[in-house]
């Protein structure tokens, strides 16, 4: 039977909705802004005259931004170091908090507090990039992989959810003589696909938003991700719309509302990049509450 809501229920009701729409469109807003620009006449989104509503709409500005050169082997650099550097973090990541869940683990603690004592200290710009040249991670598409195999933050998050579930569940997998990696991969992994879903979200936005390891280890122009091509568009992007602009006007028919400016350039680029973290996104999203909840509060 559904209660009868009181006035202050209404009230409250009233004023969770609002806040929580204001909030919503809030986070909403700088990407509409921002996409309504790319698809409006240039000459006036630089002058600032779009604000609500996209006028002399066109894509050409998509059209010409693919048409970059390296663009579409950043695209894959991209893609490769998001799925990769997320598989083998999530690998990683969850078998050392499974291990580091069960007691019998010789000294547990202490490989513990090792690896948790990163998230707090690091040494520095300069002894990483020593570190990394050391192990000839210089121009090499492993740097984007490796370093992050073990995330001390999602391990915490996986170990806690790991020590919640019942121990007879491990105890009778134990009697049909299953050993460690058979409950790690047929028991563990599948109870946890809630928690294990948020941290391939949280990997792979880190992969996809990443671009300073790049800035320090990389001079292989065949190795810059998508992020790292934005870095340089948005420094340079009164030259590459000049460019942009003489390979249009070379052209028969110039339609002037599309010639590229140095503020279209910026939103067209940041709107490639972001538009497939977003679509995603939500795939991920009915698992990311509900796992992040359970992997952070033991009990």
């Amino acid at each position: 039977m559904r209660r009868k809501l009181s006035f202050g229920d209404v009230i409250f009701n009233s004023v969770n909705y609002s806040l929580m729409a204001a909030f919503a469109i809030i986070c909403i807003l700088p990407f509409y802004y921002i996409f309504i620009n790319t698809i409006s006449d240039n000459t006036l989104s630089a002058r600032g005259m779009i604000i609500l509503t996209p006028r002399g709409i066109h894509f050409d500005n998509y059209s010409q931004i693919l048409q970059i050169s390296g663009l579409w082997n950043a695209i894959t650099v991209s893609v490769a170091r998001t799925v990769f550097g997320s598989l083998l973090t999530i690998l990683g990541t969850t078998f050392l908090g499974y291990a580091l869940s069960k007691q019998e683990l010789w000294m547990r603690k202490i490989w513990y507090r090792f690896v948790i004592v990163t998230m707090y200290f690091n040494a520095g710009i300069i002894p990483w990039y020593i570190n990394m040249k050391n192990l000839h991670l210089t121009n090499n598409f492993l740097a984007y992989i490796i370093p992050g195999i073990i995330s001390p933050f999602s391990l915490v998050l996986f170990k806690t959810y790991v020590e919640s579930i019942p121990a007879s569940l491990e105890e009778s997998a134990d009697l049909d003589g299953a050993g460690y990696l058979t409950k790690y991969i047929f028991l563990i992994l599948p109870l946890a696909k809630p928690i294990v879903a948020t941290l391939i979200v949280f990997s792979a936005v880190g992969q996809w938003n990443s671009f300073t390891d790049t800035l320090f280890l990389m001079t292989n122009a065949k190795l810059f991700p998508l992020q790292y091509m934005l870095y340089q568009y948005l420094n340079e992007s009164n030259a590459l719309a000049d460019s942009l602009r003489q390979a249009a006007v070379s052209g028969e028919q110039v339609n002037l509302s599309a010639l590229l400016t140095p503020s279209s350039v910026k939103m067209t680029v940041t709107m490639v990049v972001v538009l497939p973290i977003l679509c995603i996104y939500p795939f991920f999203q009915k698992y990311f509450v509900n796992g992040i909840m359970i992997g952070a509060v033991k009990g």
